[in-house]
């Protein structure tokens, strides 16, 4: 974090930005691989387009760019999934069009539902390219039901929607097949081994007292890329839930840890040799649970991470040891060797838990359809249907709107502003001069080379990549030869650009809010809904209890997303709190990790107080148990209260455990739920205390 939090000054926005951009750029592990996929796959999907003259070319090439998984096993599932999930879109779509036919206020009242439908699916989906696969079919047929052609032609177009988005699937998936020996290791753990390596390779330097120089600057340009390149890996793998609840555990401890030892880095240290010894030992047990991950083995805890005395040559050295150790213990909870296995496996849900539960999938649809239905009202209003790719361009968009901020509208409009500037200079310079689809296809893969590269940027950046393709792919892949009206183009364009605006308006001015502000609002939500997970169940109804507890953890983890997304938007804020916003943000991501690791410690507690067949505790001990949830429960709503009003109640969690201790003893119970009470006790007396003295520094 110190690499990106002393840019404070406005002087420095500049020398700032352009180091952003140069970070973002930068080559990493297996980047030029990616990147050959995501040109090969959108070029053959518009050879494909052109050559059998394919209507919709160029919603097909640039959906091969969402399609693609971390494996060709999942992007294989993904694309089949995402087949069914069109094909229903197409009977949607056809049904609802033939009904609404002819009768305008009808029609409008369908359009307003599908909207809804498909931003609520775009939010509450647990895949979201099929739930955009089943929004794409139906934005591409709203302007083609209202156009005055035949029946028979408006339903062949909407089976030519559907055709397109498969065509698009399968292309990418022959691509995927064919790369499959270019990607020999996972790629999520592949990212977390690259920020372990190094760590480890920066404090052996300085423990052995080498040049550090390298190490530094690779330490740096990971704190500067952060860990929302993982956090996308993790959105778009198959992991089960409680896969992702751990290795998104994993990748915040991670990230700390590179921002601690960078931190390391720029204050300058002169080591005794007990420091020396210590920081051996710490790289030591970084590169063990390195090698551990990269064998697809779950890590042990070793012992020596744990942290010692405050030393005042390296006064962060005991919370590289302590990081290093919650490192650890994320693998040690109970049947960790059960639920924890390296290998993606999926759960098979269409939904999330908390669909029906979670009030912002609601909110996120009426935002979505509201931004979207403007855009088709106006264009229908003012009798424009070239700008009818506003409501497309809504859809793309809401793929990243969900705790959107302004860096990331910013993006979103500078790509789709610079990639219509390239499409029409092609248009005016370039193509007049090319007479072959082989001139066309070296242009295509030019463009979307650059786009493409952008794009495989951390979410801080890829937006303007993906609006990039997008604006020159509408302006000349619609057709089956090259467009020569300016028109149309500037038509198009226009129409991306106004559904960027709405998307603008309806997210961050109406509704929206400095992310500073949101981050702290989401850290306080989360906090509470850990209460809520602390009191469950509440119910002994156990089919009850189970689905509402999943609920309530698909809800928390999504949480954790949020706030660390919102992070990244708190560095593009500038202003006159600018320094307290990015202190704020220092403190929300340094209990991000601490947070998830007792998160994963009160899933693995449920089974106790469910009672599941081999968890069930005598009724004393239950009893006990029962009343340390609600102490515990007490303690994460006085954090959320002193975050939200500075002052708290009283609760007696310390109390509560020596309870639980002593009727445990009574019992003489050997299970495990007593040590994971003491280290939710523990991490969360931890996390309280630094949330006083958060409070305490200006």
């Amino acid at each position: 974090m110190a690499a990106v939090d002393r840019v404070a000054k406005p002087e420095a926005v500049s020398a700032w930005l352009l180091s952003f951009v140069k970070e973002e750029l930068a080559a990493y592990v297996c980047r030029g691989a990616l990147v050959a996929r995501m040109v090969i796959a959108p070029t053959a999907a518009m050879l494909i387009t052109m050559i059998f003259r394919i209507p919709f070319g160029s919603h097909g090439a640039i959906y091969t760019f969402f399609v693609s998984r971390e494996s060709p096993r999942s992007t294989l599932k993904a694309a089949l999934t995402i087949v069914m999930v069109v094909s229903a879109s197409a009977a949607f779509a056809l049904t609802g069009s033939i009904i609404s036919l002819g009768d305008p206020a009808l029609r409008l009242l369908w359009v307003v539902t599908a909207l809804f439908a498909i931003f609520f699916a775009v939010s509450a989906m647990t895949d979201y390219v099929a739930a955009t696969g089943f929004g794409l079919v139906v934005v591409l047929t709203l302007s083609l039901w209202d156009q005055v052609i035949s029946p028979e032609l408006k339903v062949e177009n909407t089976l030519w929607a559907l055709g397109q988005t498969a065509l698009a699937c399968l292309v990418t998936v022959g691509v995927e097949l064919a790369f499959a020996a270019w990607k020999p290791r996972n790629e999520m753990t592949g990212a977390i081994a690259e920020r372990l390596s190094a760590v480890a390779k920066f404090l052996t330097c300085v423990a052995d007292g080498r040049p550090a120089a390298d190490a530094e600057q690779h330490l740096t340009r990971l704190a500067m890329v952060g860990t929302s390149r993982l956090r996308q890996l993790l959105q778009r793998s198959p992991y089960s839930t409680s896969q992702i609840e751990q290795m998104g555990a994993v990748g915040a401890l991670v990230g700390h840890l590179v921002d601690i030892a960078v931190n390391v880095a720029n204050v300058g240290i002169a080591p005794s040799s007990a420091d020396r010894a210590r920081m051996h030992d710490v790289a030591e047990s970084i590169d063990k649970i390195r090698s551990d991950l990269l064998a697809e083995r779950v890590p042990q805890h070793h012992e020596g991470t744990g942290a010692r005395a405050t030393s005042d040559a390296v006064p962060l050295l005991p919370e590289l040891e302590k990081t290093v150790s919650l490192i650890a213990q994320v693998f040690s909870t109970p049947d960790a060797h059960d639920t924890f296995a390296l290998r993606p496996a999926s759960e098979g849900r269409w939904f999330r838990p908390d669909a029906l539960s979670n009030p912002d999938h609601v909110r996120f649809a009426l935002k979505g359809c509201l931004a979207a239905g403007l855009c088709y009202v106006l264009y229908m209003a003012v009798k424009w249907p070239g700008i009818s790719t506003a409501v497309v361009t809504c859809l793309f968009t809401a793929l990243t709107s969900i705790g959107a901020s302004r860096q990331k509208q910013t993006l979103r409009i500078g790509g789709a502003i610079a990639g219509g500037i390239v499409a029409i200079g092609a248009q005016v310079f370039i193509l007049p001069h090319v007479d072959s689809i082989g001139g066309f296809t070296l242009l295509f893969v030019a463009v979307t080379t650059g786009a493409a590269w952008i794009a495989t940027s951390t979410p801080r950046l890829s937006y303007f990549g993906v609006q990039f393709a997008l604006a020159f792919y509408v302006v000349h892949l619609q057709e089956f030869s090259m467009q020569t009206s300016l028109a149309v183009a500037r038509d198009r364009i226009a129409g991306i650009l106004l559904g960027l605006s709405m998307m603008w308006i309806v997210f961050d001015q109406l509704w929206g809010s400095p992310a500073a502000m949101a981050m702290r609002r989401d850290v306080i939500s989360t906090l509470r809904l850990l209460a809520q997970l602390a009191r469950e169940p509440l119910t002994t109804d156990t089919r009850a209890a189970v689905d509402r507890i999943r609920a309530l953890r698909e809800t928390i983890n999504s949480g954790f997303d949020r706030v660390r997304a919102l992070g990244d938007g708190v560095l593009f804020e500038f202003g006159p709190t600018r320094d307290a916003d990015l202190a704020w943000r220092r403190r929300f991501l340094a209990w991000q990790p601490q947070l998830r690791l007792v998160f994963l410690t009160r899933v693995a507690l449920v089974k106790y107080r469910l009672g599941v067949p081999g968890f069930r505790l005598p009724p004393a001990l239950g009893a006990a148990q029962a009343e340390f949830d609600r102490e515990l429960a007490k303690r994460f709503d006085n954090m959320a209260d002193l975050l939200d009003t500075t002052t708290s109640k009283q609760d007696a969690l310390e109390q509560a455990l020596a309870r639980l201790e002593e009727v445990s003893r009574i019992h003489a119970s050997g299970q495990t739920f007593l040590p994971l009470s003491r280290r939710i006790a523990s991490l969360t007396a931890s996390l309280d205390e630094e949330v006083r003295s958060g409070l305490d520094r200006p």
